[in-house]
């Protein structure tokens, strides 16, 4: 065996760039092209790959480090030669398709000759094998669209689109890839850009939950015109000056009460074939923040013990940490339910996906003036949009709506002022 540098090729216009993903570990082996670090420039982020087979003796670089052409990144010691056994070694009663086991042992011993074994095994980079296991999919089930039936992310995520329970050589003679009949500047001008990172990453996940969970949306208009006079009400004991505390913030606080209530909606199911769900003790609420790389839901840890003033003081420390990218990665996971709301932009109901493994998210529209019919006359009254997505498989319509009817008597009269407790 001998020792090699593996080093950052020449890589044009990616100088003194960013590391932003390492895809590899001390100790791992890697196989040529398997990608070892992802970086990032300004315009893209680029894999490098690994030049040679082997197993990694040291880590040079980790995320956040700048590196040029010629930086090392790993130090590998390479493994013997890999040889495979031609046909014509082979007993002449048996084709290729038919060796077992036992003949690659005995040829290995008789002709000591080291045989890969690929019948069990799918060749994937360990980016793509991740990425294979976020999405509950067995790998050695994917048919690889590479050389030598090497599985990429594109494999996986087709697979997934066509919940094909097939073997891989049954796949390989009934999946069709659709494929566009024409070009986009066949009919004018384009311009091709890159995604941005964040919306790439959180792609799989949307993709997840789409997939695997049975969405139900319920919509409903909860009456929040008390609740508006009380925020807009509040003032500084010290100062006398008006707090600027967002609707989010009671929100946050009603949604947690809700949750106390119907503990379903506090839960996660890991592999629904156990038969058996998650109930969390803990209630951190996710809140949707939209940035410019993208939407990001940070998590607001324990927010059943905190009041509404530190509610919404937290509520803007997380979301400028996702616009400014210093939201540590942690945070992003670990959530009871989640709240999106497009009220600061605009827009009624909506169909919001359910941020896998919760089972439920809320989606708030804008609030508005409406006349509602009350007492035998029609009043003016403020009416807050709500949609419930929910997991059919563990929660009902009927939960659902009583979930929702709890949700806005949280919100509604004479309950808006015991949530500044």
């Amino acid at each position: 065996m001998s020792k090699k540098d593996i080093k950052v090729p020449n890589i044009g216009e990616f100088k003194d760039v960013e590391v932003i993903e390492v895809l590899i570990k001390k100790g791992q082996k890697v196989k040529k092209n398997d990608p070892l670090i992802t970086i990032e420039s300004d315009k893209s982020s680029v894999e490098i790959p690994s030049s040679d087979d082997g197993t990694i003796i040291s880590l040079n670089v980790k995320i956040g480090d700048k590196v040029s052409e010629g930086d090392k990144i790993i130090e590998i010691e390479s493994e013997e030669e890999i040889t495979e056994i031609s046909t014509q070694e082979l007993p002449k009663s048996q084709s290729p398709k038919e060796i077992k086991k036992d003949d690659l042992k005995k040829a290995n011993e008789s002709e000591n000759i080291i045989v890969k074994d690929f019948s069990s095994k799918a060749s994937a980079s360990p980016k793509v094998r991740k990425f294979a296991r976020e999405l509950g999919v067995n790998i050695n089930k994917v048919p690889g669209s590479e050389r030598q039936g090497r599985v990429t992310e594109s494999d996986v995520k087709l697979f997934v689109a066509t919940k094909s329970d097939k073997s891989s050589k049954d796949q390989n003679t009934t999946e069709q890839k659709i494929e566009l009949e024409y070009s986009h500047s066949d009919f004018g001008e384009v311009d091709i850009k890159d995604i941005p990172r964040v919306k790439k990453l959180s792609s799989k996940y949307l993709m997840n939950s789409w997939t695997k969970i049975p969405h139900v949306t319920n919509h409903d208009e909860a009456d929040i015109t008390e609740l508006e006079e009380f925020r807009t009400s509040l003032t500084d004991v010290y100062t006398g000056e008006k707090k600027k505390i967002t609707p989010l913030a009671f929100i946050v606080k009603a949604l947690t009460t809700s949750l106390k209530k119907f503990p379903n909606f506090n839960t996660s199911i890991d592999k629904i074939e156990n038969g058996k769900m998650t109930v969390k003790r803990y209630y951190h609420v996710g809140i949707a923040v939209d940035t410019p790389h993208g939407l990001m839901v940070p998590k607001l840890r324990n927010a059943d013990n905190k009041n509404i003033s530190l509610i919404s003081t937290e509520l803007k420390k997380i979301s400028q940490q996702c616009r400014d990218l210093k939201i540590e990665k942690k945070e992003l996971f670990g959530g009871s339910m989640t709240i999106t709301s497009l009220g600061g932009i605009g827009g009624s109901f909506f169909t919001p996906i359910i941020n896998y493994p919760e089972v439920a998210i809320l989606g708030v529209g804008r609030a508005e003036k409406k006349q509602v019919f009350i007492d035998g006359k029609f009043v003016t009254r403020t009416m807050l949009p709500l949609s419930l997505s929910y997991d059919h498989r563990i929660i009902d319509g009927a939960e659902a709506a009583r979930f929702n009817n709890d949700l806005k008597e949280n919100l509604g009269k004479n309950f808006a002022y015991k949530l500044a407790v």
